[in-house]
């Protein structure tokens, strides 16, 4: 773990050189750093001169490259927050704890420390005692790209719009912004996709609510420039405002983009208003992506990387056994659960299937049958006196939390402290549909949920089931939502790709359970 939660890493090589520097200059400061990495860019300063004074980097296209190359440098480094300042004016969102820069190795150590807590001071209202540490200087490249020229400025326009999900920013997201900060004199108008907008985005479920989406952007924004002015807003259309407010002169989009860009200017000219500038910023390669995420860094593929992984603290209650470790698996139906269930087992759970005990304890006769008729209702029953399962079915989906409640105290599943001790595993996983519609989850440490989008749920339903559209979308509407059980979730996995991707997102949540439980031994 990096000694520090918070730093400023100043950077004083020539823009041109920095995209050759980047990497090793921030593979060393996250060796420093845990939290956020805030970087004064200033080109051709002396830190060790008497007086450094804070500037603003210049706003041209060698800006943008070494834009381009810090933020993709930062996403090798996983969780790295980078924030590129572009205009020192105010304190920083977090306080740095040290501070940084690369140094020659001729340069006299003593000064140039000296001159980082002055300029840390000065530009960002630092203490003026912070730690400083010098990294070694990186080896650069040439100090512009061939034929450029070197008086090239960035078009500047008074009031510019942007719009994106920004779910959980990443380095494509904040080289959008910090081109769209480059660009704006005054004002910087950002659409947030909310609502109907996010239906259709893979694993809707694990998006950020708007208002911490809203926040984080506003924080990176008023510390990479705080001279403008931020209006954030929702966004519940394609348009939003960018197609009504008449003081817009740019849109800055991606290559992927583009296109709504040009549907906006339709609408404005629609609107009698005049088609904005459209600024073209390329898409980031994600070197790291692997099966089943996109090429490109996005929150998709970052979303993906969440599946197994620990989303909130297991529970922690008084009456829970530390042995066996107990497991709560749910999902909807269609969601792939069985599958999970049956990896789990071969990964050396023990596995109780609530469907299959409840179905074995309400045959005639059984401990279950006489509370499930009597919960249900004679018209479950079959000529011969067996229960309809296909009835109770239906009465169960069509209400699953009161159906739940019947079910659970039908079924008698084991209290907090009746947990066998005996089966001689670490872990035991419950397989149950309606874990949560149940109440269920008191009698276990962690809830782990299996989801996929609706459409493809209804096809898997028509199929297994024999079912026609409509039922199966209205058997789907009778339980809860993945959205509900998200909420609700410490882990969750998705069965949408290939069985091979759904194995080793279970192996990951595997794997990284017997790190916690390993963990709690230790202690």
């Amino acid at each position: 773990m990096a000694p520090f939660a918070c730093g400023l890493l100043v950077l004083t090589a020539p823009l041109g050189a920095l995209p050759r520097r980047a990497a090793a200059a921030l593979a060393a400061a996250a060796g420093v750093v845990a939290g956020p990495l805030y970087v004064h860019l200033q080109p051709g300063l002396r830190l060790a001169a008497p007086d450094p004074r804070p500037a603003a980097p210049p706003a041209c296209p060698a800006l943008l490259r070494a834009l381009a190359a810090l933020y993709a440098a930062a996403a090798a480094q996983r969780g790295l927050d980078l924030r590129v300042l572009l205009g020192p004016g105010r304190r920083l969102a977090r306080q740095p704890c040290v501070l940084l820069a690369a140094a020659a190795a001729a340069e006299a150590p003593g000064p140039v420390r000296l001159g980082l807590q002055r300029l840390a001071a000065a530009a960002y209202g630092c203490p003026p005692r912070l730690p400083a540490v010098l990294l070694e200087e990186a080896g650069g490249g040439p100090e512009e790209e061939p034929g450029e020229d070197p008086d090239a400025a960035l078009p500047d326009f008074a009031d510019v719009a942007v719009g994106g999900t920004f779910d959980r920013l990443h380095g494509a997201h904040r080289l959008l912004l910090s081109a769209c900060c480059l660009l704006a004199r005054r004002r910087l108008l950002a659409g947030v996709a909310d609502g109907d907008l996010l239906r259709h985005k893979l694993l809707t479920e694990l998006i950020e609510p708007y208002e911490l989406r809203a926040a984080k952007l506003r924080e990176f924004l008023e510390d990479v420039k705080p001279s403008l002015h931020y209006d954030i807003v929702p966004l519940v259309d394609p348009y939003g405002p960018s197609v009504t407010d008449p003081d817009l002169q740019c849109l800055v989009v991606s290559e992927e983009t583009r296109r709504g860009g040009e549907a906006v200017n339709k609408k404005r000219l629609e609107n009698g208003l005049p088609e904005l500038a459209l600024y073209e910023i390329l898409l980031m390669k994600d070197p790291e992506h692997s099966q089943n995420e996109e090429e490109k860094i996005s929150s998709s593929s970052l979303r993906q990387r969440l599946l197994g992984t620990l989303l909130r603290p297991p529970r922690q209650h008084p009456a829970l056994p530390s042995r066996p470790y107990v497991i709560g698996l749910t999902g909807g139906t269609g969601s792939g659960k069985t599958s999970i269930a049956k990896l789990l087992g071969h990964l050396g759970a023990f596995l109780i299937d609530a469907d299959k005990l409840g179905h074995a304890v309400y045959v005639p006769g059984g401990p279950a049958y006489e509370q499930v008729v009597a919960a249900f209702g004679a018209e479950i029953l079959n000529e011969d006196g067996t229960i309809n399962r296909k009835v109770l079915g239906a009465k169960v989906f069509g209400n699953q939390v009161r159906a739940a409640q019947r079910l659970r105290a039908a079924l008698r599943l084991p209290g907090n402290e009746e947990w066998p001790c005996s089966i001689g595993k670490a872990v035991c996983v419950l397989d149950a549909a309606v874990l949560l519609e149940a109440g269920w989850q008191d009698m276990v440490h962690e809830v782990w949920t299996a989801i996929i989008p609706e459409e493809e749920a209804v096809k898997r339903i028509m199929a297994r089931d024999g079912l026609s559209e409509e039922a199966a979308r209205s058997r789907l509407q009778s339980q809860m939502t993945n959205s509900q059980r998200v909420e609700q979730s410490q882990v969750v996995l998705c069965t949408l790709w290939e069985p091979d991707v759904t194995r080793k997102q279970v192996e990951k949540a595997w794997d990284l359970l017997q790190q916690r439980l390993s963990q709690e031994r230790s202690l």
